[in-house]
């Protein structure tokens, strides 16, 4: 078991995040026509609207959530909030909003099995992912009656230590989850191997929403008018260059 628990907390996040990244940059430069998320609205819209809006408000609290929870050293926040409150917080937040995710993603599995035409137009890799995070949203849900055994906040602050190890490539991370609980390794795995899976399915959208962001400093499009009747104000050339 400490073998294998090197292994899955020790090497595996280092596999996973290479497959993210290189794997996202390859698909990118190769198959660009597949970078999309392959929405099935036209097929049909019911359970959609509810199911994607709470999935997706959901999951995008939680990843932020966890980032940052995660991964900010403790020594940044300790003189206005201690580990306890903090960890009191992140379970009420992440309860809310993950049962949000949860009853979206559910909608959205359901909406995809039930349907016939769905189902034969999805990816196998559609239903897994789906499959995959009805699994990881329901063991994250699982882990606040666990963390309320904690609140002094010694659990997150082990959970913490453990991914900025990982994050700053320091030793010794596995040994930091010796007395962590099976549905928070579960937990964990999971989420890893979310990451390992991202560049072969349809979250790859998720890096042109985060590009979007780029929208809000980029320069005002110029557009000059070429109606009829109207003199342009730039020789024809440069408007072509334009």
């Amino acid at each position: 078991m400490n073998y294998l628990d090197n292994f899955l907390f020790g090497i595996y996040p280092y596999i996973c995040l290479s497959i993210f990244l290189l794997g996202s940059l390859i698909r990118f430069d190769r198959d660009q026509y597949t970078w999309k998320s392959d929405s099935s609205q036209m097929l049909r819209a019911g359970q959609l609207r509810w199911g994607s809006n709470l999935f997706h408000v959901g999951v995008l609290f939680l990843f932020f959530g966890h980032s940052f929870g995660m991964l900010t050293p403790h020594f940044l926040y300790e003189s206005f909030i201690s580990a306890g409150n903090k960890q009191l917080m992140a379970m009420i937040s992440g309860g809310l909003f993950g049962f949000f995710g949860f009853v979206g993603v559910t909608l959205l599995l359901h909406r995809r099995l039930s349907d016939e035409r769905i189902r034969i137009n999805s990816k196998t890799s559609d239903i897994v992912l789906l499959l995959l995070l009805w699994l990881q949203l329901a063991l994250g849900l699982g882990t606040i009656p666990l963390s309320a055994q904690h609140l002094d906040g010694s659990m997150m602050m082990v959970l913490a230590g453990w991914a900025q190890h990982i994050m700053t490539f320091q030793g010794g991370a596995a040994e930091m989850l010796a007395g962590v609980g099976w549905v928070f390794k579960v937990h964990m795995f999971l989420g890893m191997s979310i990451f390992l899976i991202f560049p072969f399915t349809r979250l790859v959208h998720v890096w042109s929403g985060f590009g979007a962001a780029a929208y809000l400093v980029r320069p005002y499009q110029v557009v000059r008018s070429r109606r009829l009747g109207m003199t342009p104000t730039t020789p024809l050339s440069q408007q072509r260059n334009n």
